[in-house]
């Protein structure tokens, strides 16, 4: 399994200081993007560095951190948390039947890191049984995975998950889409458009490439206490970017609950 400590750490000027921050300002793929590799994603119509628009806040989305979500109406959003640290490690964001979970990683600033992903995710879940393939879509490349999960009468069943991956100036952002939105084009189409709404906020922090950029809960959040379910750090907490965490194949397990947008 890949960690976050795996790669070399971000080259000169990638701290505080100096000319450090994400990609120049202007549009996506300019000045500071990492350059577009086979299958990458046109980040024209987002996902979005915080450089690239003028309001991040701009059409309801959710402050959470290192990313800004868009509100969709009857989305239901969760958090995963580590039970150590109590930081916030990953968010899904729930729409009837589906889920898409995203979470935003430190990333070199010369090249980008999704194929390499790709590539140790897939082997991580052909190494428990599963299956993964590749496919272009608008979302660039993706790895679509069929996951051995445990079923409620013990037997051992496949749950259908699509690995999506964007990367940008310094960063690396995951979504990880489950349920009817992994197996069904048009119950994904409201979660894709979600995720490419995404607004990311690297900020000028040195961080080693693949460590997760820091998420917190949104100021308005309303958290249901007494169904929060916080995951142990061993099986669900700080996931590097190389591996699915214990939430990215099992996006429907209750943790603590975030009032749905409306």
């Amino acid at each position: 399994m890949a960690s976050a400590a795996d790669g070399a750490e971000d080259g000169p000027g990638d701290g505080d200081g100096g000319s450090a921050g994400p990609g120049a300002p202007g549009a996506p793929g300019g000045a500071g993007a990492p350059p577009r590799a086979a299958g990458a994603v046109d980040r024209s119509g987002g996902p979005f560095d915080v450089t690239e628009v003028d309001d991040p806040a701009e059409g309801g989305r959710v402050d959470l951190g290192g990313i800004w979500l868009p509100g969709v109406q009857g989305m239901e959003l969760r958090v995963e948390m580590d039970q150590s640290s109590q930081q916030v490690v990953s968010v899904a964001a729930v729409l009837g039947q589906g889920a898409v979970q995203v979470q935003a990683f430190a990333a070199p600033r010369t090249e980008g890191v999704w194929s390499d992903v790709r590539r140790e995710i897939a082997q991580g879940i052909l190494g428990q049984g599963g299956r993964a393939g590749e496919r272009q879509s608008a979302l660039g490349t993706e790895l679509l995975a069929e996951v051995p999960v445990r079923l409620p009468d013990g037997q051992v069943g496949r749950q259908a998950v699509r690995f999506v991956g964007v990367d940008g100036p310094r960063w690396f952002l995951r979504g990880v889409f489950s349920g009817v939105a992994a197996v069904d084009p048009a119950a994904a189409e409201p979660l894709e458009a979600l995720f490419r709404g995404i607004v990311v906020v690297r900020g000028g922090t040195a961080m080693a490439p693949r460590e997760p950029i820091p998420l917190r809960l949104p100021p308005q959040a309303q958290v249901d206490e007494d169904q929060q379910e916080q995951a142990p750090a061993e099986e669900g907490g700080a996931d590097d970017a190389g591996a699915p965490a214990r939430d990215d194949l099992k996006p429907f397990e209750r943790g603590p609950e975030i009032t749905e947008v409306r």
